[in-house]
């Protein structure tokens, strides 16, 4: 499965009920757009880690402000 559908994947168990999984773009803001609160934002996190196989450090969960800005990421731990 490519990256962005199994990040949407992820992404979608989070969304709360004013958002559906199809708003997921590659542009979306996870707070502003995806209305995601902190808290669901560190489950994410968590969830990317295990999924990918990856260890993000906190300088990586602040630059993860847009779905674009996660892939990078994990494009980035996964080499």
């Amino acid at each position: 499965m490519e990256n962005f559908e199994r990040l949407k994947e992820i992404v979608s168990q989070y969304l709360p009920d004013d958002v559906n999984a199809e708003q997921i773009k590659m542009e979306s803001n996870f707070t502003q757009e995806l209305n995601i609160n902190s808290a669901n934002l560190v489950d994410i996190v968590l969830d990317v880690e295990d999924a990918f196989d990856i260890q993000l450090e906190n300088e990586d969960m602040d630059g993860m402000q847009t779905v674009s800005d996660a892939l990078k990421i994990i494009a980035q731990k996964a080499t």
